[in-house]
């Protein structure tokens, strides 16, 4: 895949403000009706390695179909601030993409997507970034608040609102006895739609199965640099 580079701020400040100008160009209306290969995004890091990234491709049919690997070196990364993680994962992401035999119609990324204090978590960045439907699903909470508390049956799921009341995504329990999801559309996938893709996805234990590959590859992957 011939991908963009990404932008690489010079400061916090400079991509706070680069963050606040892109939110604005997100797309979020559209259906992922239709769509068979996804790329399932997780990156795995331990102080004093590489930050190494993983996209499975997976085919909603037929499972997975390939993985693809990113290295950035730990000296080259973005420094760790609580939202601002796509300037410091993003990079390896789309190394990893770019490895892929062929592209994805659609990213699902283990990250936020707008629900975040300046509407673009990572799903939504690469989202715009690439020009692609992208689907966050984080496992924990960043921004936001629940419209009221979660049911503990499978598939239960609770709207979830910025401070001004708007939809940012939705608390989702995948499997009862488990931590909710935070699902959350990136970028041309409306919130409802985002939530409906989430749960058909196949899910055998918390992660939905694309995501939990893709987990499972990043930490394989990092082991092997030791």
């Amino acid at each position: 895949m011939d991908l963009p580079p990404f932008p690489t701020p010079r400061s916090p400040e400079e991509a706070v403000a680069l963050q606040r100008v892109l939110s604005e160009r997100l797309i979020l209306e559209g259906s992922l009706e239709g769509v068979r290969r996804v790329a399932a995004l997780d990156a795995a890091h331990k102080k004093g390695k590489p930050l190494v990234a993983v996209a499975v491709l997976y085919h909603l049919e037929k499972g997975p179909l390939f993985v693809g690997r990113g290295v950035v070196e730990e000296t080259g990364l973005f420094p760790y601030i609580p939202g601002l993680l796509s300037f410091r994962e993003a990079p390896a992401y789309l190394e990893a993409l770019r490895a892929l035999p062929e592209p994805p119609e659609a990213l699902l990324v283990d990250g936020q997507g707008i629900a975040h204090p300046r509407r673009l978590g990572i799903a939504a960045h690469l989202g715009l970034h690439l020009d692609l439907p992208a689907v966050g699903v984080a496992k924990r909470l960043l921004y936001g608040r629940p419209q009221g508390p979660l049911p503990e049956e499978a598939g239960s799921h609770v709207p979830l609102l910025s401070p001004k009341g708007e939809l940012l995504g939705f608390l989702y329990r995948s499997r009862r006895g488990v931590k909710p999801l935070v699902v959350s559309p990136g970028h041309r996938v409306g919130p409802w739609e985002a939530l409906a893709f989430v749960r058909a996805l196949p899910t055998r234990y918390r992660l939905p199965e694309p995501l939990r590959l893709a987990h499972l590859e990043a930490g394989k992957a990092l082991k092997a640099l030791d």
